[in-house]
């Protein structure tokens, strides 16, 4: 497009240059030993985080970055992440103004200092309503509405005001097909259900289209709001390849009696779902299950419902903080003196002490899997991949060097490795995009030594039944990246239909283990 400029911020490679902003300097001025010590210092994952911040906050707080520009469009992580993502400057400003000893798990301040401004502006950019609206996305569902509400009111508490809502993917049925009536149904009771929340905002409503949104002439579609003409077709479609259920795949996790299921995927592609469905099929199989999230948005008990022989919980950071930090001072500082106690108080009051206390606390609740059955809904993608690199980083620092750290931690990464121990389900729906960042997650757990146990494509129209046209032409769409998924990217594969009842507590997450119904031909 003439006049778009489009920029992509690479985590990784965001944190290797930070890392070199910050140790270079220090090249041949200080010993070899030294400098790879700040080198293993900034290799967790705080650093990433930060580093991806650094560019954000630039391209925010900076004004000459963005000089040519009218108009600069953040598309953000899912929610959680964001989040952590929007307080870090906060934090981080915080941090440097009670900081007295000259150094951070990012490294010297020195180099933090330098970049107080430009977190000062981008503070200052995300609270100025007449500079930065704050666009918030969701489909007519529960969850999603609940989480954008959740989300809407956290960004309130740090100043970021100017919030609008687009609705998307909002449908209704056009005859008495019961899928398409459900679906109708289930959205229009969902936005019901959140009425106050969308009273207070500005909204702003898309249809569901009938085919994916790739490329300039659809995108144009829909900004135009030009009406789609939906029609029957009676063409040969090409057949789906060969696939399993979920209950396929839970046969196989039942078997080994214990261990850990992990859910893993882009935001809304309905990994909570997924692991209330599979943890409440095991306890109702007569296992013992502990369900529990790192998902910061958390609405796993309300997805999952009570059962006999599931346990529910959620990995709290804020809790964990706490508790770690008492910890540390109790042993740790247990023998300081008063000067030494206040310089760790100081050190643990990092914006990165929560990152180790919440992988702490992933790390005991993985090590339960050697009695019971486990299933973690990790959070989307980019927060899980952090809590993988800190699982990667400890790795590295505890064989380097005699560490104390927990048992359950030494033996986290060799678990996570252990495909008898750990079956990692990454968690997709048939579309581009969700496909895509899947494959990516994939790679990235591959490069960590993990590999998948199996893939899950949820809510697919084509195995829906509807003979509705739009939902029709929809299923007819998802052929591609079904065929994509078994045929380039996974090993087993498991295709999820859309159910006609919103799958939330024990009965109705039942829907996913019944006979399937007919798929549209």
């Amino acid at each position: 497009m003439p006049r778009l400029a489009a920029l992509n911020i690479d985590p990784a490679a965001a944190a290797a240059a930070y890392r070199e902003k910050l140790v270079g300097p220090y090249r041949g001025k200080l010993p070899d030993a030294i400098v790879r010590g700040m080198e293993e210092q900034l290799s967790g994952a705080c650093t990433m985080e930060i580093a991806a911040f650094d560019e954000f906050s630039r391209l925010l707080g900076q004004p000459d970055a963005t000089a040519e520009c009218d108009h600069v469009i953040f598309d953000t992580a899912p929610t959680g992440h964001t989040l952590r993502l929007m307080t870090l400057p906060t934090a981080w400003t915080g941090f440097l103004d009670s900081s007295t000893t000259g150094n951070s798990c990012l490294g010297p301040l020195a180099g933090l200092e330098k970049q107080r401004v430009i977190y000062e502006n981008a503070v200052a950019a995300l609270a100025d309503g007449e500079r930065t609206t704050l666009v918030l996305v969701s489909r007519a569902q529960r969850a999603a509405l609940t989480e954008a509400e959740r989300t809407s009111d956290e960004l309130a508490a740090i100043g970021v005001r100017n919030q609008r809502l687009i609705l998307n993917g909002l449908f209704e049925a056009v005859d008495a097909d019961p899928v398409a009536l459900a679906l109708q149904q289930r959205g229009a009771a969902a936005l019901a259900n959140a009425g106050a929340f969308l009273n207070r905002m500005r909204v702003s409503k898309v249809p569901l289209r009938a085919h994916n949104l790739v490329g300039i002439p659809a995108l144009r579609e829909l900004i135009e709001s030009r009406k789609q003409k939906v029609e029957s077709r009676n063409e040969t479609v090409e057949p789906l390849p060969a696939t399993e259920t979920l209950s396929d795949l839970v046969d196989d996790i039942a078997k080994a009696g214990r261990g850990v299921v992990m859910t893993m995927g882009k935001g809304g592609v309905g990994k909570t779902t997924m692991a209330a469905a599979i943890a409440t099929e095991l306890a109702r199989r007569g296992c013992q299950v502990h369900l529990s999230t790192t998902d910061p948005a958390a609405h796993i008990a309300a997805a999952a419902g009570k059962i006999p022989g599931m346990q529910v919980s959620r990995i709290d950071p804020q809790a964990e903080t706490r508790s770690y930090v008492e910890h540390v001072m109790a042993t740790a500082g247990k023998n300081l003196d008063a000067n030494g106690r206040a310089l760790l108080e100081e050190d643990l009051r990092s914006p990165c002490t929560e990152e180790i206390a919440v992988f702490r606390a992933f790390a005991r609740t993985v090590a339960q899997g050697n009695d019971a059955f486990v299933v973690l809904d990790t959070a989307p993608t980019g927060h899980t991949l952090l809590l993988l690199d800190a699982t990667e980083s400890y790795h590295r620092e505890i064989a380097r060097k005699a560490s104390n750290m927990p048992e359950e931690v030494r033996e986290l990464l060799p678990r996570l490795r252990d495909a008898d121990y750990t079956r990692v389900l990454v968690v997709t729906l048939p579309e581009a995009t969700p496909v895509h960042e899947a494959a990516m997650l994939q790679a990235d757990l591959r490069r960590a030594q993990i590999e998948p146990f199996a893939w899950v494509i949820n809510q697919s129209f084509a195995e829906s039944g509807s003979q509705d046209p739009l939902l029709v032409a929809r299923g007819r769409g998802e052929g591609q990246y079904i065929r994509e998924v078994c045929e380039q990217h996974s090993k087993r594969t498991a295709l999820v239909p859309w159910v006609t009842e919103e799958p939330a507590g024990p009965e109705r997450l039942q829907q996913f283990f019944q006979t399937a119904t007919q798929p549209i031909h």
